[in-house]
């Protein structure tokens, strides 16, 4: 066990979130978070509100329905744990349950932590794009003792609601614990792409409208024609998958597209290792940690411009197919000169800084 600072007392925490599997985003983040506040003796508990909180056998409280998941809030919060909410921009669903649980933790004496992710434009944030929804936001802002955000631009458009800036916290979400991963035998089918095809580029996807998908599938249609003993590996769950299929099969290289579905972090890490180059379409990810631990192996990086992207990304227009068949190209064509120059990001410890934020909470401070 880490030694504990005379100062703190180990916390009690309940983190409501997405969790995984699947394995994405912020779930990502609080499962490291879990991971060293559990090292570190603390009382961490994640109470699942993801797709995957039916499933048994995994370190989450799931949560099986409206009253279920208002009885579970109440009863950890009278067992005296902190509420740590996890949220974004893009979920009325969301909004609801963080209301619920924010009323829930200031009825009962202790305001809560919220950790608001993603990028600074969102469906539904800033203020421009839901004017309607300001009294939400304020409500929630306001209720949290801190807010937790990814960066100078999502804190700046937070203040825009008459929060404080002294208590929102721009923290990255990728931390140099990511990058600790042992690499890993792949299934044989898989091998042999890397071995045998050229490029193999990896991309991660979700099944939803802000992924791009029908895009991505009209620029490696027309990129697999220009190089064809290229390879696309799908990572990610793939539910919801038959529409994208389809159409794959419909323009003629489904046979050139390797579904690898969820994997563990060791093994994502492994994957991205090989690639070639990693695609990365979404357009409101922020900075993305995917993206940085790319870059942190010297994986070269094509993804949209959404004005977050780190030094060393091949950025391409939104919904622009052609820039992006031509930056696919262009990092075809000069890989080794791109991975040759390719920065490495900086990789501070993010987590343990979050860890002391959320200690500080806990104790009152």
């Amino acid at each position: 066990m880490e030694n504990q600072s005379p100062k703190y007392k180990p916390a009690k925490v309940l983190h409501i979130t997405s969790y995984p599997p699947p394995r994405a985003g912020w779930g990502m983040r609080v499962y490291f978070l879990k991971k060293q506040m559990d090292a570190a003796g603390d009382d961490c508990q994640v109470l699942n509100i993801g797709k995957g909180r039916f499933l048994e056998g995994h370190d989450f409280v799931p949560v099986l329905g409206s009253f279920d998941y208002m009885r579970k809030v109440l009863a950890f919060r009278l067992k005296g744990f902190l509420i740590h909410h996890h949220l974004n921009g893009d979920s009325p669903k969301g909004f609801l349950l963080t209301f619920l649980s924010l009323t829930i933790s200031l009825l009962t004496l202790r305001r809560p932590i919220i950790t608001f992710h993603a990028g600074p434009v969102q469906l539904y944030f800033p203020k421009d794009r839901a004017p309607k929804l300001t009294l939400v936001y304020k409500y929630i802002f306001n209720a949290a003792k801190y807010i937790v955000c990814n960066n100078e631009a999502v804190k700046k458009n937070i203040m825009s609601y008459g929060i404080r800036g002294e208590k929102i916290f721009p923290i990255q979400a990728f931390s140099k614990q990511y990058m600790a991963y042992d690499p890993q035998p792949l299934a044989p089918e898989l091998e042999a792409i890397f071995s045998n095809h050229y490029p193999a580029l990896v991309c991660y996807a979700a099944y939803r409208p802000e992924f791009f998908l029908e895009e991505m599938v009209q620029a490696f249609a027309r990129f697999h024609q220009l190089r064809p003993d290229s390879r696309l590996i799908m990572l990610g769950q793939t539910l919801g998958s038959e529409k994208i299929k389809n159409a794959m099969e419909e323009l003629g290289f489904l046979d050139a597209v390797y579904f690898a579905g969820d994997m563990d972090h060791d093994q994502f890490l492994t994957v991205l290792s090989k690639a070639a180059f990693y695609l990365r379409t979404p357009y409101k990810d922020g900075v993305s940690s995917s993206v940085l631990e790319s870059l942190s192996l010297k994986t070269p990086v094509v993804a949209c411009e959404n004005g977050s992207r780190p030094e060393g990304v091949i950025k391409y227009d939104n919904l622009n197919i052609d820039d992006m068949v031509e930056k696919m190209l262009y990092a075809t064509d000069h890989l080794e000169q791109i991975k040759k120059d390719l920065p490495v990001p900086p990789i501070p410890d993010t987590l343990t800084t979050e860890n002391e934020l959320i200690r500080r909470a806990f104790s009152g401070r």
